[in-house]
């Protein structure tokens, strides 16, 4: 998800804690409800987890990864899209992230915990429109 202010582009992230005094910083992302499809999906748990509503403006990429939770192998795909936000406000924010906040693509970069995450917001900077003055 993306808007500009003043001329600068800035996407949404939030913030995590894992382990006792450990955070990630990560980019929204959830899982699909029975019967739903991959935009509904991405167009709820945004809004569930930003506070933010959302229009998709198109498909952008996929990120495949694995993890054991409770000694069982979990492979997982995540489906990413660019959004724009069309309403709602970041203190709307469900309990999944402790934080959300808008920062700049340059900050993503270096804030963002897991590179794949880092080259996706590399690829959503590339695929960004024009700011409108």
């Amino acid at each position: 998800m993306y808007r500009y202010v003043e001329g600068i582009a800035q996407l949404v992230v939030g913030r995590r804690k894992r382990e006792r005094d450990a955070y990630t910083w990560t980019l929204p992302k959830g899982t699909p409800n029975p019967g739903e499809t991959l935009e509904e999906t991405a167009l709820r748990e945004v809004c569930e987890e930003t506070g933010l509503t959302v229009r998709i403006t198109e498909p952008l990429d996929d990120i495949r990864y694995t993890f054991v939770q409770h000694g069982t192998r979990i492979h997982k795909t995540v489906h990413y899209f660019m959004m724009e936000p069309t309403g709602g406000g970041l203190e709307g924010h469900d309990r999944e992230f402790e934080e959300v906040r808008w920062i700049s693509f340059g900050e993503a970069a270096r804030l963002l915990s897991f590179e794949t995450e880092r080259g996706l917001v590399s690829l959503a900077e590339a695929r960004l429109p024009d700011a409108i003055a």
